[in-house]
Parts: C-alpha cells; structure tokens; sequence
C-alpha cells in the first residue's frame, strides 16, 4: 500500500472513508502524504486538517505507534516522487488500514488464530490526537491535569470562554532576555509559518530565531543521523502536543519571556525584611527547647540500659540482617551497635560490685548485670592494653560503653557460665551426659563454620579452649572471647605474626612454632576441644608413663584399638553409640595432626560427623605427643579390633551428593 505524490503524472494516492457505513461512495475524511514545507501524514475533513503526525525522522513520522516489530515503513522522496508505504515483515500477517466516515483511522492486523481482525492502533483515539484541540500556543497532554495548558510565559486572551479550543498569547512583550525551554519528546506544532535552512545548526538556530520576535520556536529541520538542519516558527504554534509512550517525539525550543527581575529584587527586599523578624523568635524558642530536651535526654541516658529491651533488638536486628541478605545490597545494617552510658552500666551492674563478678579473663572481668525488666546479660569491663573487638552459636554482642576511659562490652548472659566449669569438674561433669557433648560439639563446628565460611568476613579466632565456650540455660553452647580473633579478606587464607599469644595446649605447632595461623588453627583447637569434651581430660595432663598429654594418650589408644576407652567413664555404656564414639575421636585425631595440610576443614567436618555412611581418613600422628614409644609410620596401626576398624582411603575434600 503506497500513500503520496507522483510527480512525474501528477497521481495522488490517499484512503478515503466511505459517506457511511452502509453507503461506499467517497466520504468526507482522506488520509495521505501533506507535503507542504515537510512531509507528514494528515487525515483531512475536506480541507481542514482532522489529525496529523510530525515530520519523518528517518524510522517513523513522529507522534506515530511504534510498530517495527509488525511492519517496515517505507518513505521516497526525490524527483519523481513522494511516497509512503507500509510493508509487512512478514508476509503471512495481513495488514490494512481504513478511514471510517467519522475520520477514525484504524490499523488492522489478520489473526489466523481467531479469524477476525484486531486494531493495532486508532486515530485520533484521545482528544489531543485532534488537530490543534487546545488552541494557538497551548500543549495538549494526556499526562497532565487539565490536559490543555498554556506554554510556560504564556496566559489565557480571554477568560470569557472557558472550553478548549482557547488562544493563549504571550504574559509579556518580545524584549531582550527572552529565552527557550526545551520540550523533550513532543510532536512539534504544525508547519504553518515556517523557515527551513537546512544548512544551519541548533546553536545557529537559536541566534537567528533571537533576533526576530516573531519567532517563536525553533528546531531541527532533519531528524534523520541525529538531527540538523534549522526550522524556525512564525507566529501562533498549533497542535503542539505530547504523544503517549507508544509514539515516537522530537525536540522543540519554545520561545518564553525572560523572568521579571523587577519582582526578582521586590521579593528580596519582602524577604531580607521578614526574614529577621521571623528567625528571631523561632531561634530563641528552638534555643529553649534545645535546653530541655537535652536535659530530659540526659536523663533518659543514664537508664539507656537499665531500660534496654534484649529481646526486642535482637528480633529488630535479625529483621533488619534478613530484608538486606534477601535484597543483596544494604550491609551497612550488618554493623548496627547500640552505645550505652557509662551511669547506666554502672546502675545495672551495682557500680561494679565484687557480688556481681562472675570472674575474669585475660581481657578484664566480667560482672552480671540487671536490667528493669528484669533480664540479665554479662559486662565485660576490659582492661586499657585490651584490643578486643551472630550466629546461633555465637554469644551475642548487645551493645558497648566508651565513656570516662572505659571500654565496656554487653553480652547476653550464660547462666552455666563456661564449658570447663562442667567438664572438669568430678560432680558436674555427671550432667554432661552423651547427647549433651554431642550437642556442644556439634554446636561448637556450626560456630566455627560460621566464622570461617558464612560471616561477611572470614574470622579465625585463635583462642578457642573449654573457657571461651559459655553455656546457655539450655546446655547449648556459644563460641566467646574474640579478644585475640583476626579478620580475612576474601582472598587471605593465611596470616602471620611476630606476637604468640593463645593458651597451650590447644594450639597449633605452625601458630606456636612459626606464628603462622589460620582457619585450621581453629581446627586443631578443635580437635582438642572435642578429645576434652569426650573424656573430661584436660589435654595438658599426664594419663600413662607413655605420653605426656591427652593427644598424646588419645593416640596411644587408637593405635592400641582402645580408642573407646577415651569415652568419661561417668556416661553409662547404654547410653553411648559406640560407633559415633569411634567416628567423633576419629574426626578429633584429624584435626590435631602435625601438618595443616592434612587437617580438614570445618566444613568437612560437619560432613564427617553427620555421615555416618562416609569413609573416614586414617589419622597421622598429632602434634606434641611426646610419646615414649611413637611408631613414626604416617598412619595408625593397621591391626584390626572388635571395637572398630579403620578405612586405608584417604580424602583431602569432602564434598555432599
């Protein structure tokens, strides 16, 4: 289907509508090519223009559906012709274009599936696609309310007629200082008065349309290649408007009158005026309520923690961690740290009375504290050389006190204090019954595992012993004391200093020997964590003539295949699964032997203790035996034994199926 012009004959090719629905000869309204000054596609209602597009932009006539997935469009215009045509992409759809008798035109497209025909797009479908429905220098706007509006320096001529179409003129003369308001994605007004030199670019054509009042806009002539070309307007603007988002639009600079600085400098002096009188009073009453509030907020301070709410803060801050995870992008909340008063510690803690301290660590004591509801939580009052800084088996950090030189810290309080209180201890160690240790150890690797894979930072600890594993009122344990912790980026894996500090027997021979540390140092802690836990031993104690420390008697055991002679003696042997028992001192041994290298992770442990279907490595000798009689072979005895037997099968990784 080809619209336009044959120059050649003469021919002019348009739709024309139907008189009327019943009666198919010539109506009244014809679509085609307007040709004059730049082409576009008008529908006509005998002469006058009904509804017209922009200017071709080298795609599409703007203020035209966009339909490139549909159709191509086509545009000539040379010599011998001007013509526009539609053609389909593809040939099996089927498209026509129709001009009913009230002027309406309608793009169709064959649906084989229903076997009807669906309307892609009508015009004019809304009031602005009529042309000029607002009147000279007005916008027509869908997206604003009313949606006939007069151009920004511009006023109504008359407020006598209060329907659209209404003419709006300019609120003030053409003088010096006019300027121009760019209007991004508008269909530009019709090309009534107009000049086109198409040699000119934008800067060009601002000057020039500067220098003649009666210009009132300009833009590009050409939109094709990104605009060039000047095309300047005379006179009143008609049928400026703003297409919907399906359409295509262009740029248009609209000619307004220069800001009055006559009211510029009358505002000022109203405002230099006033404001005094204002800011005065409103100073000196914010001054007074400055005053109070400050004395009430002191107030409210010296209870800040008296009147704390543990509960609620920790639900608010577990809220606050799962919305930014879930989003991936807000970790600032990760940091969130409640600052307490010095007054209110003190009043929680009775001014730090001897009958609040539940003891002292390397860092400083640590008291129990009250709060007014009634919750306790535990104060650590850190010592001035101290350097020290959630998961489930973490001990949760409530807040801190900076204040007068203290550094205090606010824990949530472990009414069973510590893991060695019980272990070592010939009466309370009776509580500790099976299921007990192997909750806290379990426990205690879910901590671990955590620190070392899944907090946003990788944390070794380096201290972890019986001590620093605190106890809530339901035996689980919680991983404390990260006085002497340090933190990885995501590429370290290994660290070092010249400063060891730790507590013997639990570290590892590279951290003890070299300062070389690790996350398998905390696994090696670990490992003499779970043999102490196992067997209420210490691991620096003397337990035959054959060894001078629990890895050293533990080891003598295994390679004996005596290993469940470990077990505390105080846990009756009905209640104990021997071969959890053979598995847990197994996956110990693997995490105290000499090299790093051959330690597994924390993960892999996880996976060594909750599979009980998984072949287990044969441990190496640990480190600090000092055995009397040490068979040096790299792996244990391969002798067999009723209580259990041990797999050849060597596994560095472990990974879950």
């Amino acid at each position: 289907m080809k619209l336009g012009w044959d120059l050649k004959t003469g021919l002019k090719r348009y739709l024309s509508s139907w008189e009327s629905a019943d009666d198919p000869s010539p109506g009244k309204f014809t679509f085609g090519l307007d040709i004059q000054v730049s082409p576009k596609l008008c529908t006509f209602n005998g002469t006058a223009k009904y509804s017209c597009t922009g200017q071709w932009n080298g795609a599409a006539f703007v203020a035209v559906p966009n339909s490139n997935f549909l159709y191509d469009k086509v545009f000539v215009e040379n010599k011998d012709e001007i013509s526009f045509r539609y053609k389909s992409y593809n040939s099996p759809n089927i498209m026509i274009l129709k001009v009913n008798a009230s002027g309406l035109l309608t793009s169709l497209i064959w649906n084989e599936r229903s076997t009807a025909w669906d309307t892609y797009f009508s015009v004019p479908d809304g009031f602005c696609l009529n042309y000029g429905h607002c009147g000279p220098n007005s916008i027509c706007s869908l997206d604003q309310t009313p949606i006939c509006q007069c151009l920004k320096g511009f006023k109504l001529k008359s407020q006598d007629n209060q329907t659209w179409p209404r003419k709006c003129e300019r609120s003030s003369d053409c003088k010096s200082g006019d300027q121009f308001i760019k209007l991004d994605d508008f269909k530009a007004p019709d090309l009534l008065e107009v000049s086109l030199n198409d040699s000119m670019n934008l800067n060009q054509c601002q000057a020039e349309c500067l220098k003649n009042c009666s210009c009132r806009a300009y833009a590009n002539s050409k939109l094709t290649g990104g605009g060039s070309g000047c095309l300047m307007w005379f006179g009143d603007l008609i049928d400026l408007r703003k297409p919907i988002s399906n359409f295509t639009g262009q740029s248009v600079y609209i000619r307004v009158p220069a800001p009055d600085q006559g009211n510029k400098k009358l505002l000022w002096i109203i405002v230099i005026l006033v404001l005094p009188v204002v800011l005065l009073p409103s100073f000196y009453i914010f001054r007074r309520w400055r005053r109070k509030h400050k004395e009430r907020e002191n107030m409210e301070t010296n209870q800040d923690l008296l009147a704390f709410d543990i509960n609620m803060s920790i639900t608010t801050r577990t809220d606050e961690l799962c919305e930014a995870d879930g989003e991936g992008n807000d970790k600032s909340k990760d940091s969130w740290l409640p600052l307490f008063s010095l007054a209110s510690v003190s009043a929680a803690t009775e001014n730090f009375s001897t009958q609040c301290k539940l003891g002292e660590g390397g860092f400083g004591p640590v008291y129990k504290g009250r709060l007014l509801n009634g919750q306790e939580v535990a104060v650590k009052r850190l010592s001035s050389q101290s350097g020290q800084g959630l998961k489930e088996h973490l001990v949760r950090l409530f807040g801190c006190c900076v204040e007068q030189g203290e550094n205090i810290l606010i824990y949530e309080y472990m009414p069973n204090k510590s893991l060695d209180v019980f272990l070592f201890d010939p009466k309370k160690k009776r509580l500790l019954g099976w299921q007990a240790r192997v909750r806290i150890i379990e426990g205690i690797a879910q901590g671990l595992l955590y620190l070392h894979q899944y907090s946003r930072l990788r944390i070794i600890h380096r201290d972890l012993k019986a001590s620093n594993i605190l106890l809530d009122s339901n035996m689980n344990p919680k991983i404390s004391d990260f006085g002497m912790a340090r933190i990885f980026g995501g590429d370290e894996l290994q660290g070092n200093t010249k400063r060891i500090v730790g507590t013997y027997g639990y570290m590892s021979p590279e951290y003890a020997l070299e300062g070389l540390y690790s996350i398998k140092s905390d696994v090696f802690s670990f490992g003499v964590l779970m043999l102490e836990t196992l067997s209420s031993k210490r691991n620096t104690g003397v337990y035959n003539s054959d060894s001078f420390n629990l890895l050293g008697y533990a080891w003598g055991l295994w390679k004996d295949d005596r290993a469940h002679e470990l077990m505390d003696p105080v846990i009756k042997q009905d209640e104990v699964s021997l071969p959890m028992l053979i598995r847990y001192i197994n996956v110990a041994l693997l995490c105290v032997q000499e090299s790093a290298a051959d330690r597994p992770t924390m993960s892999d442990i996880i996976s060594m203790i909750e599979n009980e279907h998984l072949n287990l490595p044969s441990p190496k000798e640990p480190a600090f035996t000092n055995s009397k009689n040490v068979n040096n072979s790299s792996h244990s005895n391969s002798g067999t034994s009723q209580f259990y037997s041990v797999n050849d099968l060597t596994v560095s990784l472990i990974y879950p199926r």
